[in-house]
């Protein structure tokens, strides 16, 4: 590979298969493209006093000591110009690049360096030579090893600090030193690891409403009036059910869901307020993020990072053979694709990512049908099989059919959807190389919108069917709907479907965060094991730095793009289904406080170094966030209206339980459970769905009707079986709960957000006055290496041109 004089190598031979080859970039060629990446550079110490805030007063007690971290110097920055060099702040020409930069810049140089030309084609980039198989990999050297400490106090091991005040399980309680992280990773690391740990600070407020709202619950089920009256045998005991499905379900009485019936009261107490917390944590979370990442951009030094520093990638290079005028420049430049062709691109990308997600509704279809199928025949054999085991007796309460079909049914789903995540993942990354964004950033965004569209509907769509779909249209027994008219649809428990779905997001939770954690700590280990293990490698002090960084896992080309996805997942769980399940905020810290030191120790000691990227922000990253909190209102309205029965019971209490529809005087919960169950006469079952006769219960002895979960007229009623004057009332109730609740908590995020400014106005001051600083510094340099120049001889034109090169860049 063709390097020309920018870059020097030297060579390691291990064997004659393996040689290493180690770049180093001279001072001179650093100047050249620290000028052409537009980085930036101290000119002199900031010396204003910085900033300090109550938050930071109750955290310093939590980060590193500064005995241990020495804190960052900070500078008055400005991009560098190579021929204003003695405008910086160069105190030692070693030092003045940090291995980041050095290593931005080596990336840049070597995945633009030509190594073939044939005619009019011409191949560049070492990348294309990796994917060849010409290059077994390249990478940046870790500093030293990670569990030994510089013997240097001058120039300190930073892997060894990072994993022994970041990864170590020891630091866990720890702040994460951040600038280091930066430093040594560059921005794009540092800003994903400040996102993630603010994240988990804020979960804790969410995690302690959330089980607030959970011991309430959990207190109080057993006084709740609904689990009261199902568990009394002299009221639930005496109400028969109808059969649930067709021939081959017996009738059964209502008491025998005791105990889920209090797990569902406890449920059901658990969303009085998650809905109103929800709406204002996630406002909050935003809004304060906007803050302390603005905080972030001023102190990492990125306020002015814009879209045009960022180079076309390698790939889009190389296929640029059309030419088009630059609508900002008016200049002719060149373009891999027509507009025609670009449109033609992006159509294919957009079709298959709409057959893909066809494919995920197929996939919840068929679990679908898997449920009712399974429904049927844990109907008919589930009792019969626990009874005859005695081992099996003390779940005999808490195992019901709908409980099994809905736990195997979860686990299923599970499944599939790490199937197909592992299918669609190389499936999108094929789609955003066909499409050929232009720089690495568009690359990745296309890639999250595609990504996530895909995930959110492989995870989330099972869920929305069980809050939304199931139970909801049934029909009653006598006339029930039937999916692709052969299996019955699928009924709630008496309490609802809440119990249920909260069961299918702790398995999913559960399983996704289990699953991940098996991906990003014992695959790994392992891998680094093996390969350590067939190197025959004994010792790792007889081997230099770049064979120790070899043997580790290299990093993969979408860096933290899948750690972003995770995390926004999760977001999504928390937020989208709290009402059901108020625990989930607790799940998730646990997790994070977790993720974050695996994710720590995977890059300070599994993984080599990764190439240190430029970034502002967390990108596209950030309005998905935003989409997914608009959208959590909505659903989090909807499961407290629509899944729960808090509705009909207050429907009930104020309007139904005291006169004209009752004969009590009084506002009462007595008597909810005969009110919301509906009366069909079992003379009106057909023969094709009446029960069959050998699976009637010994206790069903003259008994005409049997109830079911719906508010119908009785038989006998001129309009038997239609809609009952209770089961309006309760959609309308049910309708203005969900518009007035969205409206004032959307009205509330409004005002948070208009009252909490995205940058503080102190900080806007302090950059106002950096940049006014900075100015007048660079001013005062310019006219002092002026002078100096004109005490020397030289012609006038000599001495016009340097005034004129000194005095350009003010």
């Amino acid at each position: 590979m063709n390097m020309g004089v920018e870059l020097e190598a030297t060579q390691s031979v291990v064997d004659e298969k393996l040689i290493y080859v180690k770049v180093h970039m001279p001072f001179e060629v650093l100047c050249t493209y620290a000028e052409v990446l537009h980085i930036k550079l101290p000119i002199k110490p900031n010396d204003l006093a910085p900033q300090s805030s109550t938050y930071n007063c109750f955290t310093r007690h939590f980060y590193p000591s500064e005995d241990v971290i020495a804190k960052e110097p900070e500078f008055f920055t400005a991009p560098f110009r190579k021929d204003q060099l003695k405008c910086f702040f160069v105190k030692d020409k070693e030092q003045f690049f940090t291995p980041a930069m050095r290593s931005r810049m080596a990336y840049y140089i070597l995945s633009r360096a030509p190594y073939e030309v044939r005619g009019n084609v011409k191949k560049f980039g070492f990348n294309k030579l990796l994917d060849g198989g010409v290059y077994k990999a390249a990478y940046p050297l870790h500093d030293c090893r990670f569990n030994v400490k510089s013997k240097e106090p001058s120039c300190p091991n930073e892997r060894f600090l990072l994993f022994n005040e970041w990864a170590h399980p020891k630091s866990f309680y720890k702040m994460q030193p951040l600038d280091l992280i930066r430093k040594y990773f560059g921005e794009k690391i540092g800003i994903y690891f400040a996102w993630l740990g603010f994240y988990t600070v804020m979960l804790t407020l969410a995690a302690a409403v959330g089980l607030c709202c959970f011991i309430y619950g959990y207190t109080t089920r057993e006084s709740s009036t609904w689990s009261k009256e199902v568990c009394d045998p002299q009221i639930g005991g005496e109400i028969i059910m109808c059969p649930q499905c067709d021939k081959i379900c017996p009738y059964w009485r209502l008491n025998s869901t005791c105990e889920s019936s209090k797990v569902s009261s406890q449920t059901h107490r658990s969303t009085a307020s998650p809905l109103e917390d929800c709406g204002i944590w996630l406002t909050l979370f935003l809004e304060f993020w906007k803050r302390y990442q603005a905080k972030l951009e001023h102190d990492w030094d990125t306020v002015e990072f814009l879209q045009q520093e960022e180079q076309p990638r390698p790939e889009y290079e190389a296929k640029c053979i059309y030419e088009r005028v630059n609508p900002v420049t008016q200049e002719t430049e060149k373009v891999p694709y027509t507009a025609c062709g670009k449109c033609m691109r992006v159509s294919c990308g957009i079709g298959t990512v709409l057959f893909w997600v066809l494919l995920i509704i197929a996939s919840v279809v068929g679990v679908i049908v898997y449920r009712l199928a399974m429904f049927i025949t844990f109907s008919s054999n589930l009792h019969s099989h626990l009874n005859n085991r005695k081992e099996l007796e003390p779940f005999k309460e808490y195992v019901t059919p709908q409980m099994a079909t809905s736990i195997t049914a979860s686990f299923i789903s599970l499944i599939i959807i790490m199937i197909l995540n592992n299918v669609y993942e190389k499936v999108a990354i094929l789609i955003t190389d066909f499409e050929l964004p232009r720089t690495k950033t568009e690359y990745e965004n296309s890639l999250t919108l595609k990504m996530f569209l895909f995930q959110f509907v492989n995870y989330y769509s099972s869920c929305f069917y069980i809050a939304f779909f199931k139970g909801k249209v049934v029909g009653y027994p006598g006339e029930p709907v039937y999916w692709l008219g052969t299996f019955r649809n699928e009924e709630c428990d008496p309490g609802g479907c809440l119990t249920e779905l909260t069961t299918q997001l702790s398995i999913i939770m559960t399983g996704k965060a289990i699953w991940n954690n098996i991906q990003e700590v014992l695959l790994p280990w392992l891998k680094n094991l093996m390969f350590r293990h067939c190197t025959q490698v004994s010792s790792e002090k007889v081997i230099p730095r770049w064979e120790q960084d070899y043997q580790l896992q290299p990093m993969g080309k979408l860096g933290l793009f899948y750690e972003y996805l995770e995390m926004v997942i999760q977001f999504g769980f928390v937020t989208l289904f709290v009402a059901s399940f108020p625990l989930a905020p607790l799940l998730a810290l646990f997790n994070n406080l977790c993720e974050i030191r695996v994710d720590a120790w995977k890059y300070t000691t599994q993984s080599r170094r990764a190439v240190p990227e430029k970034a502002q922000d967390i990108g596209a990253w950030q309005p998905i966030l935003q989409g997914v909190a608009i959208l959590a209102v909505a659903t989090n309205a909807a499961i407290i209206a629509f899944t729960s029965d808090m509705i009909p019971r207050l429907v009930y209490y104020w309007a139904f339980s005291i006169s004209p529809y009752s004969g009590g005087s009084e506002h009462t919960m007595a008597g909810y459970i005969n009110s919301s169950l509906s009366v069909f006469n079992i003379s009106h079952f057909s023969e094709m769905k009446r029960p069959n006769e050998e699976i009637t219960p010994y206790w069903f002895n003259n008994i005409t009707t049997c109830r079911y979960r719906d508010f119908r007229h009785p038989p006998g009623h001129p309009n038997q079986y239609d809609f009952s004057i209770y089961y309006w009332h309760v959609i309308a109730a049910k309708l203005a709960f969900m518009i007035v609740l969205e409206h004032i908590v959307y009205f509330t995020k409004f005002i948070l957000s208009y009252m909490i400014p995205d940058v503080p106005e102190a900080l806007k001051e302090q950059i106002k006055r950096e940049r006014y600083l900075t100015q007048v510094i660079l001013h005062e340099t310019n006219i002092q290496h002026f002078k100096e120049l004109m005490k020397g001889e030289g012609s006038s034109t000599t001495k016009f041109n340097i005034f004129r090169n000194c005095t350009l860049w003010v």
